[in-house]
């Protein structure tokens, strides 16, 4: 049997919207908001907030909390680079890089990601690869849901723990 290596994964999905629009989704407070996230504090390289629909740059950095978690639950993170249009990646968690790119195959929109997994011990990656995984197949989902049907999946009742969709 092959060695396993928890250093990267990609997950991919279609989805039927214009490729600017899923890029907004990416790289905007407001896009964030609509599909991921329950709140994003995006921070310019000289300290100033980042308007809810101005594009991320590279330098800028962030605060992330969810539906479905309390207050303590913050991500922090770094824009690491943005093209403007179809590409862009960004640092969470520590020592987690997510590339998020747009394509154009056989006539239909793909929203890929790549995570890389940057940590120390193999424990450290294998948890984040598991972890992550998980997440970022939901989150797709509902990004694809949110555009395609305007379904917002996302369980927005913190009371409730332990879910898929939080």
């Amino acid at each position: 049997m092959q060695d396993y290596h928890w250093n990267n994964f990609t997950k991919r999905v279609t989805i039927k919207a214009p490729i600017f629009s899923l890029y907004a989704a990416w790289a905007t407070k407001t896009g964030l908001e609509s599909w991921f996230l329950r709140e994003a504090i995006i921070t310019k390289a000289d300290g100033s907030l980042r308007e809810p629909d101005e594009l991320f740059e590279a330098g800028d950095s962030f605060e992330w909390r969810w539906h479905g978690y309390d207050e303590t639950t913050v991500d922090r993170g770094r824009i690491m680079s943005v093209n403007g249009k179809d590409e862009l990646s960004f640092s969470f968690s520590g020592k987690n890089v997510l590339t998020v790119n747009f394509q154009i195959e056989s006539g239909e929109i793909v929203c890929s990601i790549e995570q890389q997994m940057q940590q120390d011990t193999e424990a450290e990656k294998r948890y984040f690869y598991i972890e992550c995984a998980l997440g970022w197949t939901f989150y797709l989902t509902n990004l694809k849901s949110v555009f395609e049907g305007g379904n917002d999946l996302r369980n927005k009742n913190v009371t409730i723990q332990k879910l898929i969709n939080a």
